[in-house]
């Protein structure tokens, strides 16, 4: 039997959805992004304003993106705004062509403070960034891989918050009679190691990667250590699972 599909007439209907969110960012004159030498040193001695001025009228889309940020990011510094509008910039068709150059720049000279003051979020559309600008071969590959995962755990855990239980609370070890989609083969609770073959050699290449490399590691660690989520609510399941196992053999 045929199924209606989850997103009619794909993919085109995705990639006409995706690309009109990445209209470019078109400054006016007397603003943009500075030029790539900039002081960063100076710009991180900068304390934003509690709640930047009302936009003026007529104000174009760079303006108010610039606006948004700095509501956003009120109290800290104009390196960090910098930070955003370059994420901003570089997710669009179309940026300023020293964009990647400045926002690499940021990271191999500022990589200690970012790490310190961005959220979790910002660190997370950092990699993101890096896997569509990295320098190297090797950052675009470990970006693409962490972007894509870390997009993957923000939809099922949102999914999952409709479940009715929190993120630190695991299922239990009952399952429903049912396929897995696509056909796919059960996880083996007390013997796979299916998030352990994702995680590790992400990790390993991250532990390898020169600039971006403390931005990845840093990421997994919060991952790691967060109480919540799919691989925290994992272990506790397959530690359950096998004391389970361990009690019966004993008997």
């Amino acid at each position: 039997m045929t199924m209606d599909p989850t997103y009619p007439k794909a993919p085109d209907s995705l990639i006409s959805h995706w690309d009109k969110r990445r209209g470019p960012m078109r400054p006016q004159e007397g603003e943009g992004l500075p030029g790539v030498d900039v002081d960063l040193a100076a710009l991180k001695a900068i304390t934003l304003p509690a709640a930047p001025p009302p936009l003026p009228s007529g104000a174009g889309r760079y303006a108010e993106k610039e606006h948004e940020l700095r509501r956003e990011l009120a109290g800290q510094s104009e390196l960090v705004l910098l930070h955003g509008l370059l994420i901003a910039n570089l997710r669009k068709r179309r940026f300023p062509d020293h964009a990647p150059q400045l926002f690499r720049r940021l990271w191999v000279e500022q990589s200690p403070y970012l790490l310190e003051v961005l959220s979790t979020r910002w660190l997370i559309s950092a990699v993101i960034t890096f896997g569509d600008h990295g320098q190297t071969a090797s950052e675009l590959a470990l970006g693409r891989e962490m972007g894509m995962m870390f997009s993957m755990i923000k939809l099922y855990e949102f999914e999952r918050l409709h479940s009715g239980k929190p993120p630190e609370e695991p299922f239990g070890l009952k399952r429903v009679d049912a396929k897995m989609p696509l056909g796919m083969t059960p996880f083996s609770l007390a013997t796979g190691g299916l998030d352990i073959n994702l995680l590790a050699p992400i990790w390993q290449r991250a532990l390898d990667e020169p600039v971006m490399g403390p931005l990845a590691c840093c990421l997994l660690d919060r991952l790691n250590q967060d109480p919540g989520g799919l691989f925290r609510r994992i272990g506790q399941m397959r530690a359950k699972k096998r004391a389970r196992i361990a009690a019966r053999k004993a008997q």
